[in-house]
């Protein structure tokens, strides 16, 4: 006798198998909510489930509704009230969210949130020469799973891509990791280009200048960003020697880059991101530091002041400093350091920008030395780079290694061996704007594996951000994360060979290295929105709050907050209602101290938690590590000096601050009434600025 194969209808239509072991998941996840978790008993009633779907349908197929019915019924049939009530509950929340992707014509298989389907539509799924849509969360994930995979055959013509493809959409379609948005936009497609970001060199010449704005827009049209060191250029009011005219200097032919920008960015699906970045000792310094004062002026750069050991001495030593004209390499005029450094501090003050870069630190730990001194990086500081190179990353979900209270090794081990396995793959399938940058991603093979939703995977251990014991477990997750990430690279350096410039690298001599560098903290931006999780390492912005999608104001509580609230009986909408009025839980009675204290927001960090643990981090990320150092309105100059100052001593590669409500416009906005986001905020920055 041949045994029929199990079918189910799914809401859309699709006849798939019918799988017991999602019932049993189902029922697990009610008695969890109900406080009564019991694995054995979930078996045992999905089985009841199961068998009575089967006798109920025979000769038909059931619908999901029919099952989801059945188990209520086999739920108070067992006398189990409080664990049928969960399951009801949650099945009205999933309808809710069906019917508001239904309304923003998003079909998801993954069940994701809705500003999660919303962002994937609106940036990421593929689309006909109509403009329609035409793939869904889990089909995206696996044109590019199908896509990295393929680089299996470049190394092993036996290989088999198959398996690898399924570990690379497992990691993805499970949230456990997610690659920078150029790859999950661009692969297997015509443009095909899948790096974040790409450094463009800038000459003292008119033919380079516009040379690197060609650049920037053929790398801003694949959807990657651009970060450049203007401090070769000669200051204004030099002498142009062809024409004996005046030079306009590094601040005005930054304009030309800001314009185009723009204009590029109006048909693209991913704005524009730039990082502009002047030395200390250029005569222009103090029109670059206030470039930023007239707001609106600038909005596609980020802008940085690459800082020395020397001028931070001389700021200490309250000591005159030499600003040199780089056309002639002769001193211009003396300036008093401390002026210089108290300038910067007011003007982050007020508008957020300049940030710092300690170039001197991060040339400490220049992989590839002899092949010259690292002036820039991208837009937002995470990766220094030398001209013409790119950054390749992804980030693992923190908050989803986190089992029964604990941190699970084994499969973040798994996880980050996975992750570099896919963005080295990543680099033999890109195809790069420019030829010279496919020649620098191929010497130097450089990637950036970071993490996000570091601040959930916190409050899920029960450890409050501002604590050593925070900065302990961020020591200990880095450190694993970079010995696993390291021995990775190594047996791809074994199987494929070591980047080309490895002999001239810091590993020379050593094991054999498929990649320069392997490490980095990103902001995250969006992917953090498709995972769910919060952004990089940033404390939670808000714990619940008003998101805005397409017209419609949504309600978001951070579903870790809700679950805690719904174990520990606290749980109301009211009570979410009125978190989401000031974004924080602190002085609300209704939740409990240590939960307060458990989530505490951004703005609710003391500055100093913020730069020590992003100088924990440093300590274990081979490129560089990209966080804001979020401070409440009434933050003085003298705690962003403070901030500064201490980022120096502890070994950051830069610093960022943002004051809030320091610009009129915001993606965030805190508060009494209503604390409310844009639907692409993710954390971080509160301009936006940051989220690229």
């Amino acid at each position: 006798m041949v045994r029929r194969k199990r079918l189910i209808r799914k809401r859309d239509g699709r006849v798939v198998s019918f799988r017991v072991g999602r019932i049993t998941s189902a029922i697990s996840r009610a008695m969890e909510a109900a406080g009564k978790p019991n694995p054995e008993l979930s078996r045992q009633l999905a089985s009841i489930v199961s068998e009575r779907v089967r006798d109920a349908f025979t000769g038909s197929i059931p619908g999901v509704e029919d099952v989801q019915d059945m188990v209520e019924r086999v739920l108070i049939e067992k006398n189990l009230p409080e664990v049928a009530k969960a399951y009801i509950l949650y099945r009205q929340k999933r309808a809710e969210i069906r019917d508001a992707k239904a309304l923003l014509g998003i079909r998801d298989e993954l069940k994701l949130t809705v500003n999660a389907a919303n962002v994937l539509k609106r940036r990421y799924l593929r689309r006909d020469a109509q403009g329609r849509v035409i793939e869904t969360p889990a089909q995206m994930f696996r044109r590019v799973a199908r896509v990295i995979a393929r680089a299996e055959r470049l190394h092993d013509a036996n290989a088999d891509v198959a398996a690898v493809e399924k570990r690379f959409l497992d990691v993805m379609t499970g949230l456990y990791f997610i690659p920078n948005s150029p790859t999950l936009m661009n692969a297997g497609t015509r443009i095909g280009q899948l790096s974040a970001c790409f450094v463009i060199p800038v000459e003292d010449s008119i033919k380079s200048i516009f040379r690197a704005v060609r650049d920037m827009a053929l790398i801003h049209q694949s959807g990657g960003g651009t970060g450049f060191s203007f401090s070769r250029l000669r200051p204004a009011g030099d002498i142009v020697q062809s024409t004996r005219g005046i030079a306009s200097g590094p601040v005005s032919f930054m304009r030309i880059f800001d314009v185009a920008t723009d204009v590029v960015k109006q048909g693209g699906r991913r704005r524009g991101a730039n990082m502009g970045v002047l030395s200390v000792d250029h005569p222009d310094i103090l029109q670059f530091i206030t470039a930023k004062e007239k707001e609106g002026v600038f909005t596609n750069f980020n802008l940085s002041v690459g800082i020395t050991d020397e001028f931070m001495r001389k700021v200490k030593d309250d000591e005159e400093y030499d600003l040199i004209n780089p056309r002639t390499g002769g001193a211009e005029k003396t300036i008093r350091a401390r002026d210089v450094f108290e300038l910067m501090i007011s003007t982050a003050w007020r508008t957020g920008d300049p940030g710092i870069i300690f170039l001197d630190e991060v040339n400490r730990h220049n992989p590839t030395p002899e092949l010259g001194r690292i002036e820039a990086t991208n837009p937002c500081g995470e990766v220094p780079l030398l001209p013409y190179e790119s950054c390749t990353l992804g980030s693992i979900n923190l908050s989803k290694v986190v089992k029964n209270g604990e941190i699970d090794w084994d499969l973040l081990g798994y996880l980050t061996r996975t992750d570099i396995h896919f963005l080295d793959n990543v680099l033999d399938v890109n195809k790069y704007p420019i030829a010279p940058a496919k020649r620098m991603a191929d010497a130097n093979r450089k990637i950036g594996l970071g993490v996000m939703g570091f601040a959930e995977l916190l409050i899920k251990l029960g450890i409050a951000y501002n604590s050593e014991e925070g900065l302990n477990t961020a020591t200990n997750i880095m450190r694993f994360i970079e010995r696993e990430g390291r021995e990775s690279s190594r047996e791809l350096g074994e199987d494929r060979g070591v980047f080309p410039n490895f002999e001239k690298s810091m590993w020379a001599g050593g094991p054999p290295m498929r990649n320069a560098t392997i490490t980095t903290i990103a902001p995250t931006g969006t992917i953090s929105i498709i995972a769910g999780t919060s952004s990089g390492i940033e404390p939670l912005f808000a714990v619940a709050f008003v998101r805005r999608v397409m017209g419609t104001q949504l309600i978001e509580v951070n579903p870790v907050f809700e679950q805690i609230a719904k174990d520990e009986g606290f749980y109301s909408k009211e009570l979410m209602r009125k978190i989401a009025r000031v974004g924080s839980v602190r002085g609300i009675s209704e939740v409990p101290e240590r939960i307060q204290r458990l989530f505490v927001t951004a703005l609710e960090v003391e500055p100093e938690w913020h730069v020590r643990m992003q100088a924990t981090f440093q300590q274990h990320v081979e490129n560089a590590v990209s966080k804001t150092v979020n401070l409440p309105q009434q933050a003085s100059l003298g705690d962003v000096r403070k901030v500064f100052e201490m980022a120096y001593s502890l070994h950051c590669k830069g610093i960022t601050v943002y004051r809030y409500g320091s610009r009129s416009e915001q993606v965030l906005y805190t508060g009494e009434g209503l604390t409310t986001a844009e639907d692409e905020y993710s954390g971080g920055c509160p301009t936006g600025e940051c989220a690229f």
